[in-house]
């Protein structure tokens, strides 16, 4: 068959994730072009500053809900079979506040409750005050400060290149092959800059800012509340990386917010809140005694018309769109990119027909 020049244009989870699994395709030979790679932080960056897992939030029947149920297969394969990649598993402990709405996520009978392992309803009397019930489960959590890296080094192995730019229109982008014959499909996994990225211009997309506190402390689980007393766009959650990467405390979705500095009343806020429902980050002793690696803060990439994964002609090019997902780009990551690769193998089928 013959070969086939691809664009990938971002390196967050979703850019490494679509080149990785197109990489695997012999007749494809792709490049990265991006602005910041694995090991960068900047508040551009969303990726190195998820948490991150997998607890879905889609609605059955949406685009969200498919892509994150088609993924898990592939996170829990790498849990037991590549520990190099970062990602572990982790019981998992959600509580429902009896005030707040219920969401896909809180349901006593959510749709993923089959697809996790050892899923069950906690009762009223076991769960902190104020609670109706709780769930609890086998999930994973994955350490992204490995994981990412994991994916490059991954990709590279199978032959992709990496350049570093800065692109101002997204026709611009096919010029840069490392073959030096311009690519036939640009795969745009761009996040927030597909805001003011030529071409595209999205103006649906907008930033939804988190904040968390990575602490040394283990707390042997991972969990999250239904909501909070302290503000409407503040949450409660805490996550333990795989491999040593701390737990992260969240947090907040504040949106159309770009600050991009941790706020020090808000950092209190959620250590106190955590320490509360997950007392065992420090075995009751209040948050003086959590252990502080660094505060941070990240703009997730939302869209207010749901994430894109759809193919365009832009400027006579075949352009892939895979962006707009939020706080769902992990746990949704190989189900979309599944989409993606459809799209290239539909886009390549047509052209070998002409």
């Amino acid at each position: 068959m013959a070969e086939t020049n691809i664009i990938v244009i971002g390196a967050g989870v979703l850019g490494l994730t679509s080149t990785l699994v197109l990489s695997k395709h012999a007749n494809f030979k792709i490049t990265v072009v991006a602005k910041h790679m694995p090991g960068d932080y900047d508040i551009e960056y969303a990726s190195p500053w998820a948490g991150a897992n997998y607890l879905p939030v889609g609605e059955p029947g949406t685009e969200l809900c498919r892509y994150e149920r088609d993924t898990w297969a592939e996170l829990d394969r790498l849990v037991k079979n590549v520990p190099e990649a970062g990602i572990h598993h982790q019981p998992t402990v959600l509580y429902k506040r009896a005030k707040d709405a219920s969401s896909v996520m809180s349901q006593k009978d959510p749709w993923f409750k089959n697809t996790v392992a050892d899923f069950r309803i906690i009762p009223s009397s076991e769960c902190p005050a104020g609670c109706e019930y709780g769930t609890a489960f086998t999930s994973v959590c994955i350490n992204t400060a490995i994981y990412l890296p994991w994916l490059l080094g991954q990709c590279v192995k199978n032959g992709v290149v990496f350049k570093r730019s800065i692109l101002s229109h997204i026709s611009d982008a096919a010029a840069l092959h490392h073959s030096g014959t311009p690519a036939s499909i640009t795969i745009n996994c761009t996040g927030l800059s597909a805001g003011k990225l030529g071409g595209v211009m999205d103006p649906t997309v907008f930033p939804g800012r988190g904040q968390i506190v990575l602490v040394r402390n283990e707390p042997g689980v991972m969990g999250g509340l239904s909501g909070t007393d302290d503000a409407a766009d503040e949450i409660t959650y805490v996550m333990q990386r795989a491999v040593g990467g701390g737990t992260i405390l969240g947090g907040c979705l504040q949106k159309d917010v770009w600050e991009s500095q941790p706020d020090p009343n808000l950092a209190v806020r959620i250590m106190k809140r955590c320490v509360e429902f997950y007392p065992e980050l420090t075995n009751g002793k209040g948050i003086e005694a959590l252990s502080v690696i660094r505060h941070g803060v990240g703009l997730r990439p939302m869209r207010r018309d749901g994430l894109r994964v759809e193919k365009e002609k832009i400027e006579g090019n075949w352009v892939v769109h895979c962006y707009g997902h939020a706080g769902q780009g992990y746990q949704s990551s190989y189900g979309s990119v599944a989409e993606v690769e459809r799209l290239v193998e539909s886009i390549v089928g047509e052209r070998a027909r002409l």
